[in-house]
């Protein structure tokens, strides 16, 4: 027996009136569907567009930027071990009696006593560019003068 019989019976029996109604019916739930599925999330997407659009172009940006930060640093000459601590050793001497540097193989530790926050960003700025070192542990507070009180150790990149 074939399922649809009971219901085209049932739809026969149907005014025309209802049958009408019914179709209607189906017709907005179709259309509802169709909005809500199909047609609503494509709009959403195409007004959120542009200002993805934007963010994406300022993190282009902002990639552009660093590749050409990491080109730059790549076009360095490489320096031997003697000339990175020299030039490290040579970015310590504006900050005077409140920093020491300590050497061990490619790794050197710099002790810091109160030094102010511009002195050490700029001290970091110049052992980067000049020395080619890199921090990469740092244990620093700062003490109730608003200067900086603690240990830097650096990596330095350079070839025997």
């Amino acid at each position: 027996m074939n399922l649809l019989t009971p219901l085209q019976t049932r739809w026969r029996a149907v005014s025309r009136r209802e049958q009408r109604l019914v179709v209607l019916a189906a017709l907005l739930i179709g259309l509802a569907l169709l909005w809500w599925l199909a047609l609503a999330p494509a709009l959403a997407v195409l007004k959120a567009a542009p200002l993805q659009h934007r963010a994406l172009d300022a993190q282009l940006q902002s990639m552009l930027r660093l590749q050409a930060q990491a080109q730059a640093l790549l076009a360095q000459p490489v320096l031997t071990a003697d000339e990175s601590r020299q030039a490290l050793e040579a970015a310590l001497k504006p900050l005077g009696g409140a920093a020491q540097m300590a050497i061990q193989l490619d790794r050197v530790t710099v002790t810091l006593k109160a030094v102010p926050a511009s002195a050490l960003a700029q001290w970091l700025a110049t052992a980067r560019q000049n020395a080619h070192a890199a921090p990469v542990e740092a244990r620093l507070v700062r003490n109730p003068a608003g200067s900086w009180d603690g240990t830097l150790v650096l990596n330095l990149d350079v070839r025997p």
